[in-house]
């Protein structure tokens, strides 16, 4: 398990040897693009990125990464054809059965970032319960980002420390960096390291805009759907070899 054996120079590095993000995020793109390039419906690729999500989900479990975030489903997907949004669905709901009936065992701990009041009940009570079940497991931290969007995370933090304010348990004063990341949704874990891009677009599309800032991003152009172990192993090294600064010399 880990072993480098194609798509780098390097040869017999054992994955879990080098230096790994604590935090890892990851925004899963171009499941429509593989579709299209098949000729097959747009639902068709989701289904595929479902297959490569359970298969990269369990192996940084195995080697190690203590917080994976996958962005799943954004603020803005709502806006794609009613059809696609009703396959998403189906997809995560058959996710979270899956999790519930075959992962009881398991020591991943599953939490949702994000609004997910505005999905339908059946699903929501899949989220509540699969955060329930894994609440004291002592494995890797899933954040599935679900009707997520950066921006609206942090008007999300703003109103809570402004009902703060008005209730009188803060001053202005006393709003800092430290107060913001206490009350977005990540709250408590430590801010991405390294996050991945596959599909080889360069922009953040609205992903931890307030936790990211000083995370080392990595863009490849594989597409979701055809991501692998390699192509995450490739990155990891990659990021080994990075020298972090943080805006210090």
């Amino acid at each position: 398990m880990g072993i480098f054996s194609n798509n780098t120079t390097e040869k017999n590095i054992d994955i879990t040897k080098i230096k790994l993000p604590e935090h890892l995020g990851i925004i899963m793109d171009g499941n429509g693009r593989w579709a299209k390039k098949r000729g097959l419906p747009r639902s068709a690729g989701h289904s595929a990125g479902a297959k490569t999500f359970r298969t990269i989900t369990r192996y940084c479990s195995d080697i190690g990464i203590k917080h994976l975030t996958l962005y799943a489903f954004s603020t803005e997907n709502w806006t794609r054809p009613p059809e696609e949004v009703s396959a998403l669905m189906k997809y995560f709901k058959d996710y979270l059965e899956e999790a519930l009936r075959d992962f009881l065992d398991d020591t991943v701990k599953i939490k949702f970032i994000g609004d997910i009041s505005a999905f339908p009940d059946e699903l929501r009570e899949l989220m509540e319960e699969n955060e329930r079940v894994s609440k004291d497991r002592s494995g890797m931290v899933l954040n599935l980002a679900m009707n997520y969007g950066g921006r609206s995370e942090i008007v999300y933090a703003c109103r809570k420390i402004a009902k703060m304010a008005a209730n009188g348990e803060i001053s202005p004063e006393n709003i800092d960096e430290k107060l913001i990341s206490d009350n977005i949704y990540t709250a408590g874990q430590p801010d991405p390291d390294f996050i991945i891009r596959p599909s080889g677009e360069y922009r953040t599309s609205n992903f931890l805009l307030w936790q990211s800032a000083y995370a080392e991003y990595y863009i490849d152009d594989v597409l979701w759907p055809d991501y692998t172990k390699e192509h995450l192993n490739k990155a990891l090294l990659e990021y080994s070899k990075r020298n972090r600064r943080f805006g210090g010399v």
